[in-house]
């Protein structure tokens, strides 16, 4: 059974720094695309940022520069440390297994909540 879970998430000033993490379970992680997608409230699902099993990266337009995708194979972890944050990163983050691609993957974790408010 593959298990994706979120964590890291919550309320942070703009300007501020949080750090999500993802712990994955089921699969060969290290074989596996892994992704972050946020949906905020009214609006289609986003793609935040890729890494391929070979750690190669891809963000949207929207977050490059401040946002930085990682993986740690031995933890069957991925990361997105985000940083400079702003109001319209307010969404709800979900971690995903088994593409690079807008849509994502088969395997979604449960999402974590990120909310940018003074």
């Amino acid at each position: 059974q593959v298990q994706l879970v979120e964590s890291g998430g919550g309320l942070v000033q703009p300007g501020g720094s949080l750090r999500l993490s993802c712990a994955a379970s089921g699969i060969i992680f290290s074989t596996f695309p892994m992704g972050w997608y946020r949906q905020a409230p009214g609006k289609q699902r986003e793609l935040v940022a890729t890494i391929t099993s070979r750690s190669s990266t891809n963000y949207a337009d929207s977050v490059k520069g401040r946002f930085t995708i990682s993986r740690d194979n031995a933890k069957n972890t991925v990361y997105l440390q985000m940083n400079n944050l702003k109001p319209e990163d307010t969404a709800v983050y979900y971690c995903n297994a088994g593409s690079t691609g807008p849509l994502g993957g088969a395997y979604w974790g449960q999402g974590t909540q990120v909310t940018v408010s003074s």
